[in-house]
């Protein structure tokens, strides 16, 4: 299955982080590619993205299903399309390297199915790293931003 891991410290305490992280209002708009995301719950939402993955350019529908939030480490989820033929997890893991730094990791799996399944996964293959590291690069900054307001 096609996933991407990315890993940066942080000169923040792990609750600042957690406080950006537990709410994805605050970390949606932050994928690349992202349109727009919806709350169905607390813990079910739909996103829209625009996918452009080769010959393929056309806008994606997920729900993403938390699954697991752990305070202060951990936001874990799954998504589905729902029209599209997508399926995968992912989550925000954030360790405390010391009081005021902290490692923080995301991590994303997307596999495709159907008759362009094999074609969509292995654009995926290279796409997914890339996306994983400018997402947490972005919330990275993001974060910075925020520590210095």
């Amino acid at each position: 299955m096609p996933s991407g891991t990315h890993q940066v410290e942080l000169d923040l305490p792990i609750d600042q982080i957690w406080n950006f992280v537990k709410d994805m209002d605050n970390w949606a708009p932050l994928v690349p590619n992202y349109i727009h995301h919806e709350k169905i719950t607390e813990r079910q939402s739909t996103w829209e993205f625009k996918s452009d993955i080769g010959l393929l350019k056309k806008k994606i529908s997920l729900i993403l299903d938390i699954t697991e939030w752990q305070e202060p480490n951990r936001v874990s989820f799954d998504l589905k399309g729902k029209s599209e033929k997508y399926t995968g997890k992912g989550y925000f893991e954030a360790r405390a390297i010391n009081v005021n730094r902290t490692k923080l990791t995301g991590f994303l799996e997307v596999n495709a199915t159907g008759k362009i399944g094999n074609v969509v996964n292995s654009k995926l293959e290279a796409a997914l790293p890339k996306a994983v590291e400018e997402m947490a690069e972005t919330i990275c900054t993001t974060l910075g931003n925020l520590k210095s307001v």
